[in-house]
């Protein structure tokens, strides 16, 4: 069978060329998105989640194969890979904090941080001290402090980890962190 053929024949419903195609680009696709940070798993998600793509497409009689099919069913599942890399990063919260990270590695540093915990709200103090200073899990903290969840936790963190920002930007200069 040649690509038009497969083609003609999955725009007409036809599941066992659908599994024909599946089958042969299955390899090709799945390492795409283990070469990517993926597992077997989400490799063969993103895989099947493309081919729905494609079949939904041409069904639909309005997708117009200008490249081979693979081609095609590659750039679909890249497109799905990053969105779901997009969305873990964004789930797990924990990219580099922006400016004023929590660095105790002066003590001159640690005052300062200390001083401007002790403005924050308990709830954040505890937050940020479970998190940074007792290494606490997102789990932990949602747990000791009653959140509903760990992204209740994630969210709380992140909050609270700004006003801290906000805190030390607003009292002290870049100098001020200079040893």
């Amino acid at each position: 069978m040649d690509e038009k053929e497969i083609f003609d024949r999955i725009r007409k419903g036809d599941e066992k060329a659908l599994e024909f195609i599946y089958k042969k680009y299955y390899r090709m696709m799945t390492k795409m998105v283990i070469s990517n940070s993926g597992t077997e798993e989400e490799a063969r998600d993103v895989y099947q989640d493309a081919l729905v793509v494609f079949w939904q497409k041409a069904r639909s009689g309005n997708l117009v194969m200008t490249s081979k099919m693979s081609t095609f069913i590659y750039s679909v599942c890249q497109n799905l890979w990053r969105k779901e890399l997009d969305r873990k990063k964004r789930l797990s919260n924990e990219e580099v904090d922006s400016s004023v990270s929590i660095n105790t590695d002066s003590a001159e540093r640690e005052k300062i941080v200390a001083r401007c915990l002790e403005q924050l709200g308990d709830t954040c103090r505890k937050v940020l001290m479970y998190y940074y200073f007792d290494e606490l899990s997102m789990q932990e903290i949602a747990d000791k402090l009653g959140f509903a969840n760990t992204d209740t936790a994630k969210t709380k963190k992140y909050k609270c980890k700004q006003k801290l920002d906000e805190l030390v930007k607003a009292q002290y200069t870049e100098q001020d962190f200079l040893d």
